[in-house]
């Protein structure tokens, strides 16, 4: 709302923050709660209603349920008719989110992790390389024979044609002639691992929501900003299997052991069918890895320490990844000690990067990472 006030001929104007509705408040609260149960509706709105009860958050005249109802008609959730046992429907529904809801979630997690994000125009990563590239670089160069008319710089030129000739003569000739560099932009390939081993839900932290998070708000990042960009996202607990964006805010933690080597191999395939030149993997975990597939087909497992085997195979692949030029950014969400000087080896022997981060920081590590990751030069 604008207040205009007059005071000796100029006008002034007052702006006040419109009030955030009542739906709105119990809207934000409810896609963080959506987003921590799963996407499970029911056990959501439970939650809810115990806020409302403990910091009413309602009023009499709009409650829960007249929020649920506004829920349906804004097309956020849906009521799904259950048959019985016959396969008729018996009338009894469930309610279940739909994709507005979903893209609600993505584009929410993106504004909390990367929410002093600035947008560019044309969405590429920009390399370290100058040369004939679509980005100003701020750095200057004598022009050269073919150099576009329209990178010559004419504030630097006027500038060497008034040193070479002076004011009262002032002519061009092309060795007053300067050029503005511009950057290579590049496109990327990113596979992101998510870990939902139990260990990801141990000792009273939840480290499987701050994960689900990052990946909404990159899956957003990337579809938004870079829509030339690829991500793919997988999951590994005992195995390792992909998953669409849609379905991350349904992910949750299973009775799995954690095998890295799994989930590495997948990420590897997944990217030797890409074509980008510039690929990479994000992998999101608490460092212990617990489990490898044997060539027999049965599953090794051993949580009792690093397990010599286990850990071997581990940078066997890290390597692996290193001659395919896939550098392995790893997010460890834990503090152990001996767990970190694993993830020190395993990224020794890729030659990636390792960042050690609490649950809070994950969001905005990975966002510099990716922002900043330097990429190879693109004839």
């Amino acid at each position: 709302m604008n207040k205009k006030v007059r005071r000796a001929g100029f006008v002034f104007t007052k702006h006040t923050q419109e009030e955030q509705s009542l739906f709105q408040r119990l809207l934000d609260i409810f896609q963080e709660l959506i987003v921590h149960t799963s996407g499970d509706f029911d056990e959501a709105i439970n939650w809810l209603r115990q806020l409302d009860e403990e910091y009413q958050l309602t009023t009499e005249e709009y409650t829960i349920d007249d929020f649920i109802e506004e829920l349906k008609a804004k097309g956020y959730i849906r009521e799904e008719i259950r048959p019985d046992g016959s396969g008729k429907r018996d009338g009894e529904g469930k309610s279940t989110i739909t994709e507005k809801l979903e893209r609600s979630l993505r584009k929410r997690a993106l504004e909390q992790i990367f929410g002093k994000l600035k947008r560019s125009g044309d969405g590429n990563h920009i390399t370290k390389y100058t040369g004939q590239g679509d980005e100003l670089s701020g750095e200057f160069r004598s022009y050269q024979f073919g150099d576009a008319l329209d990178r010559i710089s004419m504030t630097e030129s006027l500038k060497n044609a008034q040193i070479n000739h002076g004011i009262d003569e002032l002519h061009f000739t092309e060795d007053d002639l300067v050029v503005e560099e511009t950057m290579f932009k590049a496109q990327m390939s990113t596979v992101l691992m998510i870990d939902i081993s139990h260990s990801m839900i141990l000792y009273g932290e939840d480290r499987i929501t701050p994960a689900k998070k990052v990946a909404m708000a990159l899956s957003e990042l990337i579809t938004t900003r870079y829509p030339k960009d690829t991500l793919d996202i997988l999951v590994f607990g005992d195995d390792a299997w992909p998953i669409k964006i849609k379905d991350l805010p349904y992910l949750n933690v299973g009775p799995f052991h954690t095998n890295t080597v799994a989930g590495l191999q997948l990420a590897m395939d997944m990217l030797r069918r890409k074509r980008n030149t510039n690929k990479q993997i994000f992998m999101i975990t608490d460092g212990k890895p617990s489990c490898i597939q044997l060539p027999d087909g049965r599953y090794y497992k051993n949580s009792a320490g690093l397990d010599p085997l286990i850990v071997s195979k581990c940078y066997m692949t890290a390597r692996q990844a290193r001659k395919l030029h896939i550098p392995i950014t790893t997010f460890m969400i834990a503090d152990d000690p001996y767990l970190q000087q694993f993830v020190d080896h395993f990224t020794e022997a890729n030659q990636g990067k390792a960042f050690y981060t609490g649950v809070k920081g994950l969001g905005e590590m990975i966002f510099t990472d990716y922002e900043n990751n330097r990429k190879k030069k693109l004839r």
